[in-house]
């Protein structure tokens, strides 16, 4: 049977790396069951041809109008799929969308008629935030990551900038790779419209990785590989600082001088 991604290198290249990161995220124990969502703005590789295709679904329902998402197109996984089964099947475990031109529906396209994951709309309002904002960012991943989750479960971790302290001072590399920190988001209900709003006014300020409480991480970035690549070094300065405190001491982190100087000898963001 042929595949949207035939003869279509660009669109398999970001499938594909949709599909190894799937494959990361069950490896780590980060995606449990049909745990996590991934949803990428594939606009920039789809051609006339592609534009042409006819729906293979009924029209469905975003719940919400996003007006910068006119004529767009995404690869999201299925509803109730695994990611070990995406990593494996991208195209039998999720599918390619359209949005229609009220802004407000979507039809599936291709490769088959895999209804999107129920987190769709909340997906969905961020990155039209972001096309909103001219951003360049196109990937949207969530995840449950072990030990970030963990750490919310201690109020102190949930305050403003204190786990991103901790997490920056473990090892010079989460500074250097995830420069703007992470975003906390106090425990909402999952899929609600609260928590994709309370997400988009995090990353408004200035995040691209946002903890939901007792829940998982929100992240956004230029493509999914990237939107991992800062979970997992998050994740890493979470695993170094439970691993000093289980060795009996509470680890000293690196100092607020040498943070700084690692900011002005790579020129990351204040």
């Amino acid at each position: 049977m042929k595949s949207i991604l035939d003869n279509r290198n660009e669109l398999k290249h970001v499938v594909d790396n949709v599909a190894e990161v799937a494959s990361y995220l069950w490896q780590k124990g980060w995606a449990e069951r049909n745990g996590g969502n991934i949803t990428v703005n594939i606009t920039e590789q789809i051609d006339d041809a592609v534009r042409q295709l006819p729906a293979i679904s009924s029209i469905y329902q975003i719940g919400t109008t996003l007006p910068h998402l006119r004529g767009c197109y995404f690869y999201c996984k299925g509803t109730n799929m695994r990611m070990r089964d995406l990593a494996r099947w991208p195209m039998d475990n999720g599918s390619v969308i359209r949005i229609l031109d009220d802004c407000a529906s979507y039809v599936i396209i291709a490769d088959k008629p895999v209804k999107p994951t129920s987190e769709l709309p909340s997906h969905l309002a961020v990155h039209n935030y972001l096309l909103g904002k001219g951003s360049h960012y196109r990937a949207s991943l969530h995840t449950h990551p072990i030990e970030l989750v963990a750490l919310t479960h201690n109020k102190l971790f949930m305050e403003k900038d204190v786990a991103t302290h901790i997490l920056w001072s473990m090892i010079p590399e989460t500074k250097a790779f995830c420069p703007r920190g992470l975003g906390m988001v106090p425990y909402m209900l999952p899929s609600s419209v609260e928590l994709a709003d309370a997400t988009i006014r995090t990353i408004d300020d200035d995040y691209d990785v946002v903890m939901w409480e007792k829940h998982g991480v929100f992240a956004v970035d230029s493509d999914i590989m990237s939107a991992f690549d800062q979970v997992d070094v998050l994740n890493k300065a979470a695993l170094i600082y439970i691993a000093a405190k289980n060795m009996g001491f509470e680890p000293d982190g690196m100092t607020d001088a040498q943070m700084r100087e690692i900011s002005e000898v790579f020129g990351l963001p204040k």
